[in-house]
């Protein structure tokens, strides 16, 4: 090894979800290092283009989702375009529009969490690439090893927190994991003369088809393009040519939506054309940790002893989900590692819901929280005091259960 550091919370990926987890370690008296591969904060938020931050509340005016993640959602916005709409809790059966959520300039939100980690005293290592683990004899973990330009290093810690969006320490742990389909799509930042800011026509989404080749959005694209479904690479499980191959089929879905749109008239090469490519792949779902608990398709409304917080269904108004802690640490060890946000535990339609931003940044507060205390009491993050961590997420304005929140159980 070229290098060593010690810190006692080491969260892998430095997207919302990493970040949270950093902040919370970090402020609850920890050491606290966040490795990040590319060399900027957010994941699919900002490198990958996803700039929207999703619902905290219920769509009938309950806000469901507190701490950490109200305020990033802030965050979004202090350097740049973006507003919460004033009245989101008026109405009922709201539009996501309506919300408590926003759109946001990715590159804004990104110097916001360069702020904001900095002032919790989290060590930020960037550009540095997670290439295996260490385990004592135990199980435990040990160590992260890393490449960056100082060579090959190990990142030691005591708690270790996955959030790197594919289960990377957990798989290299070998950690139980599940994996799901993607579809094929992609987010851009477009240039299109008279439109106004972070709007539909700037922010753009092209759509293109599951890995069962249904289709999605724009499935014409995936004609003219010349692409088959059965051949794009994008079910479930990971490997390098699968992310090369869906970047660049997604790329190809790019352009051919810019010259449908100048053959029809809806503009040229000079007031319509892309403006910023994400810098990562955009998948939805790639690993999961086999959690103690797994989430499942259809839990919303259902109470859990363990919940750790609550997250709205972005997509419709009314579904609240209660999350278990018990979704935050794998079923079969290795000792010392919790998972957050896209790494958590969840099968089916309940990933949909734990993949996104607010779920992101409340498992990811939680997990800190739950690094930091497990670490106090001398145990395993899996032996904690679930009680104890519930107790303290309330002090931090959490709200852990349905009908704190106003809502009633199915």
């Amino acid at each position: 090894m070229d290098f060593e550091a010690r810190y006692d919370v080491v969260v892998v990926g430095g997207g919302i979800a990493g970040v949270a987890a950093a902040l919370q370690a970090a402020r609850s008296g920890k050491k606290t290092a966040l490795l990040e591969k590319t060399v900027l904060l957010g994941g699919l938020a900002t490198t990958g283009l996803i700039f929207i931050y999703l619902p905290l509340c219920d769509g009938n005016g309950r806000q469901v989702t507190f701490g950490i993640c109200e305020e990033l959602i802030r965050l979004s916005i202090e350097y740049g375009p973006g507003d919460i709409p004033d009245n989101w809790r008026n109405g009922e059966n709201l539009e996501e529009v309506k919300r408590l959520r926003c759109v946001f300039s990715p590159a804004a939100f990104m110097l916001a969490l360069d702020e904001v980690l900095e002032k919790a005293g989290v060590d930020i290592w960037l550009d540095t690439l997670v290439c295996g683990v260490e385990k004592d004899a135990g199980n435990n973990l040990t160590g992260i090893v890393v490449e960056n330009k100082s060579g090959r290093g190990c990142v030691h810690g005591r708690r270790f927190i996955d959030a790197s969006g594919d289960c990377e320490v957990a798989r290299r742990a070998g950690a139980s994991c599940l994996a799901d389909d993607n579809f094929l799509s992609i987010w851009a930042l477009q240039y299109q003369e008279n439109a106004a800011s972070l709007s539909p026509g700037v922010g753009m989404h092209v759509g293109g088809c599951t890995a069962s080749g249904q289709p999605l959005a724009k499935p014409e694209l995936l004609v003219r393009c010349g692409l088959d479904a059965s051949s794009l690479n994008i079910s479930s499980g990971i490997s390098g040519r699968k992310v090369t191959d869906f970047i660049l089929n997604g790329r190809k879905l790019l352009r051919e939506h810019y010259r449908m749109a100048y053959e029809n008239g809806a503009g040229n090469r000079k007031n319509l054309y892309a403006l910023k490519l994400p810098a990562m792949a955009q998948f939805r779902k790639i690993y999961c940790i086999e959690g103690a608990y797994v989430l499942q398709t259809g839990q919303n409304q259902q109470r859990f002893e363990d919940s750790i917080g609550m997250v709205g269904d972005w997509r419709k108004a009314g579904p609240v989900w209660e999350i278990p802690y018990r979704t935050l640490y794998p079923k079969n060890g290795p000792g010392g590692l919790l998972a957050a946000g896209r790494c958590s535990a969840a099968a089916g339609d309940a990933w949909e819901i734990t993949r996104v931003i607010p779920t992101a940044a409340m498992t990811g507060q939680a997990a800190g929280l739950a690094a930091a205390m497990s670490l106090d009491a001398g145990v395993d993050p899996a032996a904690l005091d679930v009680e104890a961590l519930r107790n303290e997420l309330r002090a931090l304005g959490f709200k852990l259960h349905l009908p704190e929140a106003g809502l009633a159980y199915s």
